[in-house]
C-alpha cells in the first residue's frame, strides 16, 4: 500500500512538469509559428481587414486591451495589445478565435483562446 501510494504521488507532482516540458517555447516571438494572411480563415481575414480599417467591429469588447497575462507573446507595456475577435461559423458567442494587435503593424492569430498563437505575416 506504501509503495502504490509513493507511486501514485511521483506521478501527480511528475506530470505537470512533464507537460510544462511539452509545451513550446513561445515566450517571445522567436518562440512563435508564422502564418501567412493566405493560409488565415476568412473571418480571422476579415477581422484584419477591419482593423486595419479602424472597424466596423462585430463585438463591443473588439479593440479592448489585451493584457498578455499568458505571457506568450513578446512582454510590451500595458496597453500595447489590442484584441479582436474573429467570428467562427455556427457559434452563437464570441468563440475562441481572436487576433491580437500590437501598436506597431504587428498582428497575431489564436484559433484556442491565447493557448496558442502564429504572429501574422503581412
Amino acid at each position: 500500500m506504501l509503495r502504490l501510494m509513493c507511486v501514485v504521488l511521483t506521478a501527480v507532482l511528475w506530470l505537470p512538469l512533464v507537460s510544462q516540458g511539452a509545451q513550446p517555447a513561445q515566450g517571445g516571438q522567436e518562440g512563435l509559428s508564422v502564418i501567412a494572411i493566405a493560409e488565415l480563415p476568412v473571418e480571422a481575414r476579415d477581422t484584419l481587414r477591419a482593423i486595419k480599417q479602424g472597424g466596423p467591429f462585430a463585438y463591443p469588447r473588439d479593440g479592448v486591451v489585451f493584457n498578455n497575462f499568458e505571457q506568450v507573446l513578446p512582454k510590451r507595456q500595458r496597453g500595447y495589445y489590442h484584441e479582436y475577435t474573429v467570428i467562427t461559423p455556427g457559434v452563437h458567442n464570441r468563440g475562441v478565435r481572436r487576433i491580437i494587435s500590437g501598436e506597431i503593424n504587428e498582428y497575431y492569430y489564436t484559433a484556442d483562446h491565447y493557448q496558442t498563437f502564429k504572429r501574422i505575416r503581412e
